[in-house]
């Protein structure tokens, strides 16, 4: 089939963004929700004394990676910045109210899932890095998933020490509220090594789904070869990241080892994902003896094992153009609606998407798919 044959079967006519109902009529599954924690006291209950006698006293601030600059455009939309009297200087997303309010509520979600980026892989002592994700995840619980029977979680991890973090996955992996385990795509090493199977290993067995989120370990370059000039080659070229720990995952076996493991990429785009298919599956075709247990083509890896959040769009305007990057990623099942909340993303919920999507396409994106993916 050709590829105007192609774009014309999922086209349908442009509408004006005001008219872009398609992708919001209907129950809403967010995948992408950031819990802020408000700051580092608030775990203070939740952390044994010891530790809390040492955060108080040394210097320890908090595993703040400023992957979201606070004065950066990007970090939070206007109207979701905090400005009542008892509000002034709280972290947009910190606040389960408004969580209800700005999101939940105005899009009629039935299910969100909440991302807490909390990176406490960047504490470099390990011990203290699994006291932190212990209190966060026991945080989650009492403040967020006991606060609203909408909400879902990820489990934050100390993935710098992988005995550890399955030590937590195992804590609450049976625990309903949550379905995730959040790692960072900025890590000390390409999750396909074998350092991490046992992260995989007790996420599967808990039939949890991997969401490797943008941003990372403070200290790890947001670049394949190193540190940018600007905050802008950081934002653009996030997907260089992405697509490395794509190709590592499958070409060092992580689905073979695992193969019930499914993968959520968040914040990461998705129009590069159709060139990385094409051309791993060329490179894969000619040298595949270099990978003996990889036993089909890598793009099939990526159709069965990996899902996207839409937020941030990196998809053209142009109607015809996106029908045609959707056609090309060969599935209707790849994408998760998100709101990327409380990120700069979009304006008004009518310009979430850029063009009027056919209605068995859009209910896919918007909830069939994450419904499934997430077992909800």
């Amino acid at each position: 089939m050709s590829d105007t044959a192609n774009a014309t079967r999922i086209q349908t006519t442009a509408q004006p963004a005001a008219q872009n109902v398609a992708i919001l009529d209907g129950p809403l599954i967010d995948c992408d929700i950031h819990n802020e924690l408000p700051n580092l006291d608030t775990l203070h209950p939740y952390l044994p004394a010891h530790w809390v006698d040492y955060v108080t006293h040394s210097a320890f601030a908090a595993p703040d990676v400023n992957d979201y600059p606070r004065g950066s455009p990007l970090s939070a939309r206007a109207d979701f910045i905090p400005v009542g009297e008892d509000e002034i200087g709280t972290r947009p997303g910190s606040s389960l109210r408004h969580i209800q309010e700005q999101v939940l509520d105005p899009w009629r979600v039935e299910t969100g899932i909440l991302n807490c980026t909390y990176w406490v892989q960047s504490v470099h002592d390990e011990y203290l890095a699994a006291a932190l994700a212990t209190a966060l995840n026991t945080w989650q619980v009492e403040h967020w998933l006991e606060g609203d029977p909408r909400l879902r979680a990820s489990i934050v991890v100390p993935s710098q020490n992988p005995m550890a973090a399955a030590a937590e996955i195992d804590r609450w992996g049976a625990h309903p509220g949550f379905v995730q385990v959040l790692l960072p795509v900025r890590a000390q090493a390409l999750y396909g090594n074998r350092r991490y199977d046992p992260i995989f290993e007790a996420a599967a067995r808990h039939e949890l789904v991997i969401g490797i989120h943008a941003g990372g370990a403070s200290g790890l370059p947001p670049s394949p070869v190193g540190w940018p000039a600007t905050y802008i080659e950081e934002v653009a070229g996030i997907a260089q990241i992405f697509q490395s720990q794509v190709i590592n995952l499958i070409a060092e076996g992580v689905f073979d080892r695992f193969p019930t493991l499914r993968v959520t990429l968040i914040e990461s785009g998705f129009t590069w994902l159709p060139s990385l298919m094409w051309r791993i599956d060329k490179e894969w075709k000619g040298l595949r003896s270099d990978t003996p247990w990889v036993k089909r083509l890598p793009s099939a890896y990526m159709l069965d094992h990996l899902r996207i959040t839409t937020q941030p769009l990196d998809a053209p305007t142009d109607p015809r153009q996106f029908a045609q990057i959707i056609q090309q990623l060969d599935s209707e099942e790849l994408l998760l609606f998100a709101t990327d909340y409380p990120h700069a993303r979009f304006a008004t919920p009518d310009a979430a998407f850029p063009v009027d999507l056919p209605h068995t396409l859009a209910h896919k994106i918007r909830y069939a798919n994450a419904q499934a993916w997430y077992r909800l």
